[in-house]
């Protein structure tokens, strides 16, 4: 039957099953109210935006407030509805309503409070999640609200509504395995990165048993390019999107930008802009030609030039040396302050440009190189325009004659002819050829060369000075002179490309320090490759000692390939370090992006535990990935932890490793099984760079 709504000031206000209004300043909390702890805020919030949007769906149950003998107060105490009670009270507080609101009640005198209080509490069953996304994505769809809409309804954020919609929309088919409860909610929120079901059922069919949510990530961004990679860097978003590309962003993690889903559009866009640097760079330099590559082009196979030193004008010298005294003067009478004023701090910045600016007059290239030679435009590890120039291609090399002793002419073709024999056109005897002076055969130039080759051998090894010149000379020739076969000591140095192995590595400070290395001793080499004898025979032993350590050091290779069986060659790589005293947290540290983002859970959790405390490991357990990753970024920042590849070895370990057997070694050299994929959020590819061109193997400034 139904019950007519009665005011608080009939007759039967107490009777049991009443239905009342009852003003909300009449309402008070149950003593007997099972649920102890307070309610969230966030609830008390959802709770409001609910009522204040559909009203109050579910009345409260509530029974008269008795004094100490027995009769009524005029109060009511709420069994059940303490929730929407005090939602009510925050929207009196926002002026919403009045605190004199009606609510509809009803009376309930004969269950227990405490017992119906936790009756609504225990006996219910909250709906599924996958339910709640639906449900949300057909009030989008059928009713046409939006995210703040519907976040306005509920009380809920916008980010939320945007997340379960993301959700709602996902394949029916994993939605289905979601509720059967064969995929959990991290892992269909994964699955939500994309909205293409076809591809969403695809990758879930394909899954192995690590079904992790970076992998489900990774999988599905595979054939994108994520925000942070160096292309996307380049272009930038807002140019991509007028370009009609689209940004797929994950509302569950922090995605950093996102991933761009038309890697053709973006690699066309990428070579648009290299080649408008290009035009630049020829069209204010001079340069014959510029190639423009995404990557640097390992096996280009063309000789390179480097800047040749040149005397500074008089005008340029004095600019220096004022510059500098008056750099050196501020540096002086600011040298206590803790803090530099604002227009001291930019007179410091200005004197280190014009310094900058003037040292960097000091080195030129030949304009002869200039007119002939040509640069590479490429796309650096961060996302800027990387140029290298002084190239030259094979036929813009300057025409080099023979040095037979015999005197040359050029003819009217420009071809270069033996001016001291001529041609016999009737084809002589052998004897007339011989009186006219007819070249001896190959077989016997060999056969004297071979001799004279044996005689350098046997002289190189009884003279050690001129055989560091020797090996000097060939390991520099082919660092700086690509292409020039000037070298006569069979030694054909290799380098390995570092860059492809470990993302950004080119990018790092040895890196650099390396190649400014190269960089330094190839402004130092002769311009023409038949003077580097004398130049290196030239220098004092410290210096060529120097100069072989560096063309040595380019050649070292102590990576590990997992298919590589080479358990002696890193062997002594581990000696290596151990003689150089090798401290790589020098030159690395973990972070998430190198190391700890990497590895699982576990190695994690191993890492904090032997560089802080177990203590510390404990307290990351309950974290996810990311997070633990991030945390144990900052325990391990200061400890100089490193990964056992990383450490050097003390002497009698190496000494210990070299009485393991064969196949002890091999089994010890097998790939690293903790070591997992980067996500694609985190897959930069890079180009690494080559200061001395890669044919030959010295790609420095990656390596």
């Amino acid at each position: 039957m139904t019950i007519h709504a009665q005011n608080v000031e009939t007759a039967n206000a107490s009777k049991n099953g009443t239905e009342l209004f009852i003003p909300l300043n009449k309402l008070k909390k149950s003593p007997r109210n099972a649920r102890k702890t307070p309610h969230s805020e966030a609830i008390i919030e959802a709770y409001a935006a609910s009522i204040a949007a559909k009203g109050i769906l579910q009345n409260l149950v509530v029974e008269p407030e008795l004094d100490g003998e027995g009769a009524e107060t005029g109060f009511y105490l709420v069994s059940i509805g303490e929730g929407r009670r005090l939602a009510q009270l925050l929207r009196v507080k926002r002026k919403q309503i009045k605190k004199t609101e009606p609510i509809r009640c009803i009376i309930d005198t004969v269950n227990d409070a405490r017992e119906i209080s936790l009756d609504e509490n225990i006996t219910r069953e909250a709906m599924h999640p996958a339910d709640q996304f639906e449900a949300f994505r057909e009030l989008h769809e059928e009713r046409g609200w939006g995210a703040e809409e519907i976040a306005a309804r509920f009380g809920i954020t916008a980010h939320v509504v945007r997340q379960r919609l993301r959700l709602g929309a996902a394949s029916t088919k994993l939605m289905q395995v979601y509720r059967d409860g064969d995929l959990t909610l991290d892992q269909l929120m994964a699955f939500a990165i994309t909205d293409d079901h076809a591809r969403q059922e695809q990758v879930f069919e394909h899954l192995s048993y690590n079904r992790d949510p970076y992998i489900i990530r990774r999988e599905l961004t595979r054939t994108h390019i994520a925000a942070a990679d160096r292309r996307a860097v380049f272009i930038g978003a807002e140019d991509y999107i007028d370009a009609g590309g689209m940004i797929i962003r994950d509302l569950f993690t922090d995605d950093r930008g996102g991933f761009y889903d038309d890697a053709a559009l973006l690699d066309r866009m990428v070579i648009e802009k290299l080649q408008g640097v290009a035009e630049t760079i020829t069209q204010a330099e001079g340069w014959k030609w510029a190639d423009v590559h995404i990557d640097y082009p390992h096996a280009h196979g063309l000789r390179r030039t480097y800047p040749q030193p040149v005397a500074l004008s008089e005008e340029d010298e004095a600019a220096y040396q004022a510059a500098f005294d008056t750099f050196n003067q501020l540096t002086e009478e600011w040298k206590s302050a803790e803090e530099l004023p604002d227009d001291i701090d930019k007179r410091f910045g200005e004197l280190e440009a014009e310094i900058e600016r003037i040292d960097a007059m000091r080195h030129a290239y030949d304009p002869d190189v200039i007119t002939r030679g040509g640069v590479f435009v490429m796309l650096s590890h961060d996302g800027t325009a990387r140029i290298e120039r002084g190239f030259i291609r094979a036929e813009d090399e300057l025409p080099e004659p023979e040095a037979r002793g015999e005197s040359l002419t050029i003819n009217g073709d420009g071809e270069i002819i033996d001016a001291d024999v001529s041609p016999d056109p009737d084809g002589g005897s052998d004897e007339d050829a011989e009186e006219d002076g007819k070249p001896l055969s190959d077989l016997l130039i060999r056969d004297l060369t071979a001799n004279r080759t044996l005689g350098l051998r046997l002289a190189l090894g009884e003279q050690p000075d001129v055989a560091l010149i020797a090996v000097t000379h060939t390991l520099a020739a082919q660092a700086f002179y690509q292409g020039m076969e000037a070298h006569c000591l069979e030694i054909r140095p290799t380098s390995l490309h570092l860059g492809g192995h470990a993302d950004g590595i080119e990018d790092t400070a040895p890196a650099k320090a390396l190649a400014d290395r190269h960089a330094g001793w190839a402004a130092d080499m002769p311009a023409n490759v038949a003077d580097l004898w004398g130049f290196i025979a030239s220098l004092d032993h410290a210096s060529v000692m120097a100069l072989f350590a560096h063309c040595a050091s380019l050649t070292v290779n102590a990576v590990k390939q997992p298919w590589e069986r080479k358990p002696r060659a890193h062997e002594t790589a581990d000696k290596l370090a151990t003689a150089l005293g090798l401290d790589m947290t020098a030159h690395w540290t973990p972070t998430v992006r190198t190391y700890l983002g990497r590895i699982t859970k576990a190695h994690i959790l191993a890492a904090v535990s032997e560089a802080a405390s177990n203590e510390a490991a404990e307290r990351l357990v309950a974290l996810k990935k990311q997070p633990m990753a991030e945390a144990a970024e900052q325990l391990l920042a200061a400890t100089g932890w490193l990964p056992a590849q990383l450490r050097t070895l003390e002497p009698a370990t190496v000494s210990d490793r070299a009485d393991l057997t064969a196949g002890e070694a091999i089994m010890d050299e097998s790939p690293m099984t903790d070591l997992v994929p980067l996500d694609d959020a985190d897959a930069v590819t890079s180009d690494g760079s080559s200061v001395s061109g890669a044919s030959q193997g010295f790609d420095v400034a990656a390596e």
